[in-house]
């Protein structure tokens, strides 16, 4: 079943205020078994910007739906066009405090694991082992004919060599690391496909309007089965993809706390919504708990 994509929500007015108080995260992380579970809220401060806060793309983008991407050649050509500028930007993304100190809590035995929102494998790169890519990730493609998995730096340099002189100015980038073009700057640009079966490519995330596959969704029902709480960095929890794990743990009387500087859609269900940027708040947490940042592995 397809799903209509969310794009925005509305706070009601009888949500509980934010806090400035991280003593439950300090506690909850000090008893360990925290699931975490992130979205683009964490990775701003990496720059790459998050669809819902202050400046938000959403308020000038609207993102490309699964259904328009398979029905429409056009549109693939204007989605590979716009993705390709993206993905060199967004490439050169690099982990931020947060990230770190996620890699750090997990380093150190506190967490159950990572669920990320998130396609940029920043906390990869941050050191993060056990992470659960709920909407995939940027770095692998795949082809909707064969299924056949491959590098989204091989299909770059493809692009790069079909599409030579092609270097437009974007408007701006995107969580999902598409570029902000018009029409014309798109223009003629060359989409490549599958090498094996000449079939359609697609980056390997889940579209606005396309499901997350049920055994990804099973896994993170199992680890949010076994977590003893449940900490929520920059997630609006808009989408239902995110949201359903809190109400989960809620369900299950497992504790919900939240790091994100705005109201989210998941605040009546938690503990505490701590409304600080998520950076300062996560390197203050690490402090309290006297764990270091840097990786020495």
């Amino acid at each position: 079943m397809r799903m209509r994509p969310t794009l925005s929500w509305a706070p009601a007015e009888d949500l509980p205020p934010g806090t400035t108080d991280l003593a439950p995260v300090v506690d909850a992380l000090s008893t360990g078994g925290v699931l975490v579970l992130s979205g683009a809220g964490l990775s701003t401060e990496s720059g790459i910007p998050d669809y819902r806060g202050e400046g938000g793309s959403l308020g000038r983008h609207t993102p490309m739906t699964y259904q328009e991407f398979t029905a429409s050649a056009q549109a693939r050509r204007r989605y590979w066009a716009r993705g390709h500028l993206g993905w060199r930007t967004f490439g050169r993304a690099r982990p931020n405090a947060g990230h770190r100190a996620v890699a750090a809590f997990e380093r150190h035995g506190l967490l159950k694991g990572v669920i990320t929102q998130n396609v940029d494998g920043l906390h990869q790169a941050a050191g993060s082992d056990d992470v659960v890519e709920l909407h995939g990730s940027l770095e692998r493609i795949v082809c909707l004919s064969c299924g056949a998995v491959s590098s989204r730096r091989e299909l770059a340099l493809r692009l790069e060599e079909a599409n030579t002189g092609s270097e437009p100015v974007a408007a701006g980038i995107n969580p999902d690391g598409d570029a902000d073009l018009t029409d014309a700057q798109v223009g003629d640009f060359r989409v490549m496909p599958c090498v094996n079966c000449g079939g359609i490519l697609k980056p390997d995330v889940v579209f606005f309007g396309e499901s997350v596959p049920p055994p990804r969704v099973e896994q993170c029902r199992q680890l949010v089965r076994e977590a003893t709480s449940l900490l929520v960095l920059g997630s609006s929890l808009t989408v239902m993809s995110g949201l359903r794990f809190v109400r989960q743990a809620s369900q299950a009387s497992t504790p919900v706390l939240i790091v994100n500087r705005d109201a989210t859609r998941g605040d009546r269900h938690a503990l505490t919504r701590v409304a600080l940027p998520l950076g300062a708040a996560l390197t203050s947490v690490a402090d309290h708990l006297n764990l270091s940042l840097d990786d020495n592995r």
